[in-house]
Protein backbone atom coordinates (compact mmCIF):
# COMPACT_ATOMS: atom_id res chain seq x y z
CA UNK A 1 0.00 0.00 0.00
CA UNK A 2 0.95 3.74 -0.67
CA UNK A 3 1.89 5.59 2.21
CA UNK A 4 1.18 9.19 3.02
CA UNK A 5 2.02 11.60 0.20
CA UNK A 6 2.72 9.03 -2.26
CA UNK A 7 0.79 9.21 -5.91
CA UNK A 8 -2.42 8.21 -4.94
CA UNK A 9 -2.59 6.03 -8.68
CA UNK A 10 -1.14 2.85 -7.03
CA UNK A 11 -2.59 -0.68 -7.12
CA UNK A 12 -4.59 -1.70 -3.93
CA UNK A 13 -7.51 -2.81 -2.19
CA UNK A 14 -8.47 0.26 -1.63
CA UNK A 15 -8.93 1.30 -5.54
CA UNK A 16 -9.98 -2.01 -6.52
CA UNK A 17 -13.81 -0.51 -7.26
CA UNK A 18 -12.21 2.14 -9.22
CA UNK A 19 -10.16 -0.24 -11.42
CA UNK A 20 -12.66 -2.70 -12.29
CA UNK A 21 -15.41 0.34 -13.01
CA UNK A 22 -12.29 1.82 -15.26
CA UNK A 23 -11.75 -1.94 -16.63
CA UNK A 24 -15.56 -2.36 -17.81
CA UNK A 25 -15.75 0.74 -19.16
CA UNK A 26 -12.70 0.73 -21.64
CA UNK A 27 -13.97 -2.71 -22.75
CA UNK A 28 -17.13 -2.14 -22.86
CA UNK A 29 -20.64 -4.67 -22.37
CA UNK A 30 -21.68 -7.12 -23.83
CA UNK A 31 -26.30 -7.29 -24.39
CA UNK A 32 -28.07 -9.92 -25.56
CA UNK A 33 -31.80 -8.71 -26.76
CA UNK A 34 -34.38 -11.68 -27.36
CA UNK A 35 -37.47 -10.56 -29.11
CA UNK A 36 -40.40 -13.35 -29.30
CA UNK A 37 -44.02 -12.81 -30.54
CA UNK A 38 -46.16 -14.11 -33.33
CA UNK A 39 -45.06 -12.00 -36.64
CA UNK A 40 -47.19 -8.77 -36.70
CA UNK A 41 -47.14 -7.28 -33.35
CA UNK A 42 -44.30 -4.86 -34.01
CA UNK A 43 -41.45 -6.31 -32.56
CA UNK A 44 -38.97 -4.85 -35.22
CA UNK A 45 -40.09 -1.02 -35.21
CA UNK A 46 -40.00 -1.59 -31.20
CA UNK A 47 -36.15 -2.77 -31.47
CA UNK A 48 -35.11 0.12 -33.85
CA UNK A 49 -36.93 2.99 -31.99
CA UNK A 50 -35.35 1.49 -28.66
CA UNK A 51 -31.87 1.86 -30.17
CA UNK A 52 -32.39 4.52 -33.38
CA UNK A 53 -31.05 1.74 -35.83
CA UNK A 54 -32.80 -0.43 -38.64
CA UNK A 55 -31.54 -3.66 -37.40
CA UNK A 56 -33.68 -5.40 -40.07
CA UNK A 57 -32.99 -3.81 -43.15
CA UNK A 58 -32.75 -6.72 -45.11
CA UNK A 59 -35.43 -8.85 -43.60
CA UNK A 60 -37.58 -10.41 -46.23
CA UNK A 61 -41.14 -10.12 -45.55
CA UNK A 62 -43.13 -13.39 -45.93
CA UNK A 63 -46.95 -13.90 -46.58
CA UNK A 64 -49.58 -15.34 -45.04
CA UNK A 65 -48.87 -18.81 -45.99
CA UNK A 66 -45.73 -18.47 -45.92
CA UNK A 67 -45.76 -17.56 -42.33
CA UNK A 68 -48.09 -20.49 -41.79
CA UNK A 69 -45.54 -22.94 -43.36
CA UNK A 70 -42.53 -21.33 -41.58
CA UNK A 71 -40.39 -23.39 -38.83
CA UNK A 72 -39.42 -21.29 -35.67
CA UNK A 73 -35.77 -19.99 -36.34
CA UNK A 74 -33.26 -17.99 -34.60
CA UNK A 75 -31.79 -15.12 -36.19
CA UNK A 76 -28.74 -12.29 -34.73
CA UNK A 77 -28.46 -9.14 -35.41
CA UNK A 78 -25.11 -7.02 -33.64
CA UNK A 79 -24.81 -3.68 -33.34
CA UNK A 80 -22.10 -1.45 -31.69
CA UNK A 81 -23.70 1.19 -29.51
CA UNK A 82 -21.55 4.79 -27.65
CA UNK A 83 -22.92 6.96 -25.65
CA UNK A 84 -20.71 9.22 -23.91
CA UNK A 85 -17.93 7.26 -24.16
CA UNK A 86 -19.52 3.85 -22.57
CA UNK A 87 -19.31 1.31 -25.83
CA UNK A 88 -22.24 -1.51 -25.88
CA UNK A 89 -22.39 -4.30 -27.67
CA UNK A 90 -25.83 -5.04 -28.52
CA UNK A 91 -27.33 -8.59 -29.90
CA UNK A 92 -30.35 -8.75 -31.38
CA UNK A 93 -31.76 -12.62 -30.84
CA UNK A 94 -35.68 -12.98 -33.02
CA UNK A 95 -37.41 -15.58 -33.28
CA UNK A 96 -39.57 -15.43 -37.12
CA UNK A 97 -41.80 -18.20 -37.04
CA UNK A 98 -42.62 -18.50 -33.68
CA UNK A 99 -46.78 -18.90 -32.60
CA UNK A 100 -47.19 -18.00 -36.84
CA UNK A 101 -47.92 -22.30 -37.11
CA UNK A 102 -51.87 -23.72 -37.28
CA UNK A 103 -50.38 -26.33 -34.90
CA UNK A 104 -47.77 -24.40 -32.05
CA UNK A 105 -47.31 -27.12 -29.80
CA UNK A 106 -43.87 -27.07 -28.50
CA UNK A 107 -42.96 -24.49 -30.83
CA UNK A 108 -40.78 -22.50 -28.09
CA UNK A 109 -38.45 -25.79 -28.02
CA UNK A 110 -36.17 -24.27 -30.58
CA UNK A 111 -35.42 -21.12 -28.22
CA UNK A 112 -35.38 -22.58 -25.56
CA UNK A 113 -32.66 -24.93 -26.93
CA UNK A 114 -31.08 -21.61 -28.13
CA UNK A 115 -31.37 -20.36 -24.35
CA UNK A 116 -29.64 -23.23 -22.28
CA UNK A 117 -26.58 -24.06 -25.75
CA UNK A 118 -25.21 -20.27 -24.87
CA UNK A 119 -25.20 -20.93 -21.12
CA UNK A 120 -23.60 -24.31 -21.45
CA UNK A 121 -21.06 -22.41 -23.95
CA UNK A 122 -19.97 -19.36 -21.65
CA UNK A 123 -19.62 -21.83 -18.96
CA UNK A 124 -16.99 -23.89 -21.61
CA UNK A 125 -15.47 -20.52 -22.04
CA UNK A 126 -15.25 -19.61 -18.63
CA UNK A 127 -13.77 -23.26 -17.47
CA UNK A 128 -10.88 -23.18 -19.87
CA UNK A 129 -7.81 -21.76 -19.93
CA UNK A 130 -8.56 -18.98 -22.09
CA UNK A 131 -11.04 -16.48 -20.79
CA UNK A 132 -9.78 -13.14 -21.74
CA UNK A 133 -11.72 -12.81 -24.83
CA UNK A 134 -14.57 -14.88 -23.85
CA UNK A 135 -17.67 -13.87 -25.55
CA UNK A 136 -20.81 -13.09 -23.29
CA UNK A 137 -23.88 -14.79 -26.11
CA UNK A 138 -26.02 -15.39 -23.15
CA UNK A 139 -29.97 -13.82 -23.68
CA UNK A 140 -30.03 -11.61 -20.70
CA UNK A 141 -33.85 -10.94 -21.42
CA UNK A 142 -36.57 -11.39 -23.58
CA UNK A 143 -39.33 -8.98 -24.56
CA UNK A 144 -42.75 -11.06 -25.51
CA UNK A 145 -44.94 -9.57 -27.21
CA UNK A 146 -49.06 -10.52 -26.67
CA UNK A 147 -51.44 -9.77 -28.63
CA UNK A 148 -54.15 -7.05 -28.31
CA UNK A 149 -56.95 -8.47 -29.60
CA UNK A 150 -57.62 -11.16 -27.07
CA UNK A 151 -58.85 -11.98 -23.76
CA UNK A 152 -55.62 -12.58 -21.55
CA UNK A 153 -52.89 -14.62 -22.32
CA UNK A 154 -53.05 -17.85 -24.65
CA UNK A 155 -51.98 -21.32 -24.01
CA UNK A 156 -48.95 -20.73 -25.87
CA UNK A 157 -48.32 -17.41 -24.26
CA UNK A 158 -48.38 -19.22 -21.45
CA UNK A 159 -46.45 -22.07 -22.20
CA UNK A 160 -43.81 -19.83 -23.35
CA UNK A 161 -42.85 -17.57 -20.42
CA UNK A 162 -42.88 -20.85 -17.95
CA UNK A 163 -40.45 -22.30 -20.42
CA UNK A 164 -38.38 -19.48 -20.12
CA UNK A 165 -39.18 -18.26 -16.76
CA UNK A 166 -36.04 -19.86 -14.65
CA UNK A 167 -33.73 -18.80 -17.77
CA UNK A 168 -34.30 -15.49 -18.91
CA UNK A 169 -35.78 -11.84 -17.19
CA UNK A 170 -38.88 -11.96 -19.28
CA UNK A 171 -40.79 -8.97 -19.71
CA UNK A 172 -43.99 -9.54 -21.13
CA UNK A 173 -45.55 -6.32 -23.79
CA UNK A 174 -49.28 -5.51 -25.06
CA UNK A 175 -48.15 -5.35 -28.38
CA UNK A 176 -50.20 -2.40 -30.51
CA UNK A 177 -51.76 -0.84 -27.57
CA UNK A 178 -52.70 1.87 -29.68
CA UNK A 179 -55.40 -0.02 -31.40
CA UNK A 180 -56.98 -0.22 -27.98
CA UNK A 181 -59.43 2.34 -26.13
CA UNK A 182 -57.99 3.21 -22.25
CA UNK A 183 -60.58 1.42 -20.75
CA UNK A 184 -59.94 -1.82 -23.02
CA UNK A 185 -56.09 -1.30 -22.22
CA UNK A 186 -56.87 -1.59 -18.34
CA UNK A 187 -59.10 -4.60 -18.86
CA UNK A 188 -56.84 -6.14 -20.98
CA UNK A 189 -53.68 -5.41 -18.54
CA UNK A 190 -55.86 -6.56 -14.97
CA UNK A 191 -56.26 -9.74 -17.03
CA UNK A 192 -53.07 -11.31 -17.64
CA UNK A 193 -51.69 -9.47 -14.62
CA UNK A 194 -54.08 -12.08 -13.07
CA UNK A 195 -53.25 -14.57 -15.32
CA UNK A 196 -49.78 -14.16 -14.80
CA UNK A 197 -50.57 -14.64 -11.29
CA UNK A 198 -52.71 -17.82 -11.64
CA UNK A 199 -50.33 -19.39 -14.04
CA UNK A 200 -47.46 -18.94 -11.03
CA UNK A 201 -45.42 -17.09 -14.26
CA UNK A 202 -41.93 -15.52 -12.96
CA UNK A 203 -41.66 -12.07 -14.95
CA UNK A 204 -38.56 -9.37 -14.35
CA UNK A 205 -39.29 -7.72 -11.19
CA UNK A 206 -37.30 -4.17 -10.62
CA UNK A 207 -34.46 -5.69 -7.65
CA UNK A 208 -34.29 -3.12 -4.47
CA UNK A 209 -31.73 -0.49 -4.45
CA UNK A 210 -29.74 -0.59 -1.44
CA UNK A 211 -30.91 0.80 1.97
CA UNK A 212 -27.50 3.93 1.61
CA UNK A 213 -28.77 5.37 -1.58
CA UNK A 214 -30.03 8.74 -1.73
CA UNK A 215 -33.67 9.58 -1.33
CA UNK A 216 -34.10 10.79 -5.12
CA UNK A 217 -32.49 7.40 -6.44
CA UNK A 218 -35.24 5.85 -4.21
CA UNK A 219 -38.13 7.46 -5.54
CA UNK A 220 -36.68 6.66 -9.07
CA UNK A 221 -36.57 3.16 -7.96
CA UNK A 222 -40.14 3.10 -6.49
CA UNK A 223 -41.46 4.83 -9.77
CA UNK A 224 -39.96 2.50 -12.19
CA UNK A 225 -41.48 -0.79 -9.57
CA UNK A 226 -45.08 1.23 -10.31
CA UNK A 227 -44.31 1.03 -13.78
CA UNK A 228 -43.61 -2.46 -13.73
CA UNK A 229 -46.15 -4.02 -12.10
CA UNK A 230 -49.07 -1.83 -13.79
CA UNK A 231 -47.00 -4.09 -16.88
CA UNK A 232 -45.48 -2.59 -20.05
CA UNK A 233 -47.20 -1.71 -22.66
CA UNK A 234 -46.03 -1.30 -26.45
CA UNK A 235 -48.03 1.17 -28.63
CA UNK A 236 -46.11 1.40 -31.87
CA UNK A 237 -47.10 -0.39 -35.20
CA UNK A 238 -45.02 -2.58 -37.00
Amino acid sequence: MAEDGEDKDYVGFATLPNQVHRKSVKKGFDFTLMVAGESGLGKSTLVNSLFLTDLHKDRKLLNAEERISQTVEITKHTVDIEEKGVKLKLTIVDTPGFGDAVNNTECWKTITDYVDQQFEQYFRDESGLNRKNIQDNRVHCCLYFIPPFGHGLRPVDVEFMKALQEKVSIVPLISKADCLTPAEIRRMKDRVREEIEQFGIKVYQFPDCDSDEDEEFKQQDRELKARNTRLALHCTKD
